[in-house]
């Protein structure tokens, strides 16, 4: 495939991509943190071309003509048909190169590059790829020896090797968060339960862990130094004025000589912080210190309060070792949220009982809960293997979004009767107890 471009040519980009809300609260439409993946891609990108970002809500129509190259973002299969219609009836130029990334597509990559009718699909993590990309349209190249992308040869799909990324996370620029609206970025009502002037960073890419009911792409696991993250924050403060922030990593508290590098490094900036944890990866010497170092809350998922279901979903933590954790955490003077999934393959009233049993015996532990609904998404392993939890499949993209999803995905009608009314149970439990 050969793109017929200026080789000295500054090409004006557009990238489109759909806003999310966070998960709690999707019916209010309140924002939770930015599109970083977006502003990773734009921050590479912006240092020899101009890019533009198209924000889309719902199927639109937007005319691209003035664009020389045009990119979608798909985060999730949930907004792949928003992304897919408005890609169809957007305007182009006849020349114009249509290149897609994200989430749905590195799982998906023919299918998306035959239904948006893209030139390239980019696998996996973009930034050096999409280098790569624009500096072979630039130089009229072929991009068959481009590894980690999906294209038409005309002939045949062919997709590339997976790419392997040399550089580390510090040699990549900071998100261009100058791309969107202080208000999507600045925050004063999502660190805990305060009024906490905050911003989102991301301090690691990637997850080792194999939750079943996780979608996960990338396994291998990234950090950034202790450097590299205060210069960020010493930019944030300065550029925006941020009192804390909150990291939004997968799995920020893998390892801990990078977790202490980090404290070590940030305790002098007087910020207040909280993280996402898993139980087996924290103990009390991390704790003691990121708490110096300005943590105000660790969110950590639990997912459920029956062991038996624990196990089935690929956690490999048990009850004793959630409470211990929860009692540490609090001993530090460190505030608890955790994450509850309810209606995995296997619920019954009797996990669900064993749920609300051990949120009632460690309420005193616990300052906040966030409610899931099980949804096998795509990408995860129940999705792949959904025949061996008699989970039957949507053909609709749409239906895999985690707001408030009710769908009947397993079981006969008497089990999803019994999940409607286990569901009821608990939620009313922990509206009741955490208002």
């Amino acid at each position: 495939m050969l793109f017929k471009k200026d080789v000295k040519k500054m090409y004006k980009i557009a990238l489109v991509y759909p806003e999310l809300y966070e998960i709690a609260k999707y019916k209010e439409k309140r924002k939770e943190f930015p599109p970083f993946g977006v502003l990773y891609i734009a921050a590479v990108i912006e240092k020899e071309h101009q890019i533009t970002l198209f924000k889309i809500q719902k199927t639109t129509s937007i005319d691209f003509q003035n664009f020389d190259i045009v990119m979608f973002s798909i985060p999730s299969s949930a907004t792949y048909n928003i992304i897919k219609t408005t890609r169809q009836y957007s305007i182009y130029n006849k020349e114009t190169p249509i290149i897609i990334g994200g989430l749905h597509p590195s799982y998906y990559p023919k299918q998306t590059l035959v239904d948006l009718n893209a030139n390239i699909v980019v696998i996996g993590e973009g930034e050096d790829t999409i280098l790569e990309i624009l500096n072979n349209i630039q130089k009229k190249e072929l991009i068959a020896n481009i590894n980690g992308i999906c294209f038409n040869n005309g002939s045949k799909i062919i997709i590339t090797p997976t790419r392997i990324h040399k550089r580390t996370l510090d040699n990549l620029p900071f998100p261009a968060r100058h791309l969107l609206h202080k208000n999507e970025i600045i925050m004063s009502d999502r660190l805990s339960n305060t009024n906490i002037t905050m911003s989102h960073i991301i301090l690691s890419r990637g997850c080792p862990f194999s939750c079943k009911f996780c979608s996960v792409y990338n396994k291998q696991v990234q950090h950034r130094s202790g450097h590299s993250v205060k210069k960020e924050l010493i930019h944030l403060k300065s550029k925006y004025n941020i009192n804390g922030f909150a990291i939004i990593d997968d799995n920020f508290i893998i390892n801990k000589k990078n977790v202490l590098e980090i404290c070590h490094e940030i305790t002098d900036l007087n910020l207040s912080w909280s993280a996402l944890s898993r139980i087996d990866t924290i103990n009390n010497e991390l704790l003691k210190t990121m708490k110096k170092a300005g943590l105000i809350e660790v969110k950590y998922g639990i997912e459920s309060g029956n062991n038996t279901l624990l196990q089935s979903m690929g956690k490999n933590i048990n009850i004793k070792q959630i409470s211990d954790v929860l009692k540490i955490t609090k001993n530090n003077g460190i505030l608890v949220k955790i994450f509850i999934i309810h209606g995995f393959p296997g619920e019954n009233n009797k996990t669900t009982k064993d749920t609300i049993n051990f949120l009632h015996e460690n309420k005193s532990l616990i300052d906040r809960v966030s409610l899931f609904r099980f949804v096998p998404l795509p990408g995860s392993y129940i999705f792949s293997n959904h025949q061996k939890y008699n989970i039957i499949l949507s053909e609709n993209w749409d239906d895999y979004h985690i707001y408030h999803n009710d769908k009947h995905w397993w079981g006969s009608r008497k089990d999803y009767k019994i999940l409607q009314e286990s569901y009821k149970a608990i939620k009313d439990f922990i509206d009741n107890t955490w208002s």
